[in-house]
């Protein structure tokens, strides 16, 4: 298991329940009161460190290498899954996967960012920094979903959008502006759900929704801690001050109105058991999507839109003379 910096201690006595085990299995000394002790001191440090965690630490815990993708939760959710590939204007963007899925008796279109599991594939996958096509590839597969009534499912894990010459060339802003102004207004429920990074446009472009949801730890916001620090201070050296000043986590963004609820993980991420994390995600879809399908579908569309109305805050001020 890799650790971050933050879990170095969990290290240590992950390495000493590793020696303790090695000594039991080769019988000379019965060490079973002593891993006991150590399996409790484990949960206890475990249960102190993720309790109190910071925006940076949630940052560094939504990167996890080892963290589920959309592709895993896919897999595992659904009983079938046909991948639908291209934009059908220019390519298939590997960064945003989707296509027609069941979960158990729902059909449902799926939809997400896809960063990939190594080196090799996060290169194919462009780390999940979609390219406009990608964004227009996820609207041709919404669009079908409306035509045939079948709720959309978006799992939003994203650095943010490709910043690179060739993607605004290609019409990055507007790609992404276009999917805002179609998300606001499809006539089938949508579910939102940010498993891991939510930066930026790269985000919304495929997260406006009847309902948004954030597991608990992953991040949403406008940029990320490093650019934010580079931006400011002209260097990546203060990304932890950023992450905090941002106010990224998912409590913030529930205080915030932002999103409509936060699904718990797995003590100490949900890399750490991704099967649970999975039944988890799966019967909190089977939940929030059968209310949302028997709405009217113009009483859908008015108060999702009544949703993003009413997001954020203002203050009026008179100006004197």
């Amino acid at each position: 298991m890799v650790f971050m910096d933050f879990e170095k201690p969990l290290e240590t006595l992950n390495e000493q329940l590793e020696k303790l085990k090695e000594i039991g299995e080769e019988g000379a000394i019965d060490v079973t009161e002593s891993i006991k002790e150590l399996e409790k001191k484990i949960q206890a440090t475990k249960k102190e460190i993720y309790g109190n965690l910071t925006g940076w630490q949630r940052v560094q815990l939504s990167r996890h290498p080892e963290r589920p993708y959309t592709l895993f939760y896919i897999e595992n959710m659904c009983k079938k899954f046909v991948e639908l590939h291209g934009d059908r204007y220019c390519k298939d963007d590997k960064a945003i996967v989707g296509g027609l899925a069941k979960i158990d008796n729902i059909n449902v279109v799926i939809i997400g960012h896809q960063k990939g599991n190594n080196t090799k594939q996060r290169q194919y996958r462009n780390f999940g920094m979609a390219n406009p096509e990608g964004y227009r590839k996820a609207l041709r597969l919404m669009k079908l979903a409306e035509k045939f009534n079948l709720p959309v499912i978006s799992l939003i894990d994203t650095p943010g959008a490709f910043p690179g010459l060739e993607a605004e060339e290609r019409g990055q802003a507007e790609a992404i502006a276009k999917n805002l102004f179609e998300m606001a207004q499809l006539r089938v429920p949508i579910l939102c759900y940010i498993i891991g990074e939510g930066a930026s446009g790269g985000a919304l472009g495929i997260g406006v929704g009847d309902k948004v949801f954030m597991l608990e730890n992953t991040w949403y916001t406008v940029i990320s801690p490093e650019s934010c620090s580079s931006i400011l201070w002209r260097s990546w050296d203060h990304k932890e001050e950023a992450a905090e000043a941002l106010k990224l986590t998912p409590e913030h963004m529930l205080k915030f109105g932002l999103i409509d609820d936060i699904i718990k993980e797995p003590l100490g991420g949900a890399h750490t058991d991704p099967d649970k994390m999975v039944k988890t995600l799966k019967q909190h879809i089977k939940n929030e999507l059968p209310p949302l399908m028997l709405k009217d579908k113009d009483q859908l569309v008015n108060d999702r839109i009544e949703k993003y109305n009413v997001m954020g805050r203002f203050i009026e001020v008179s100006e004197t003379i």
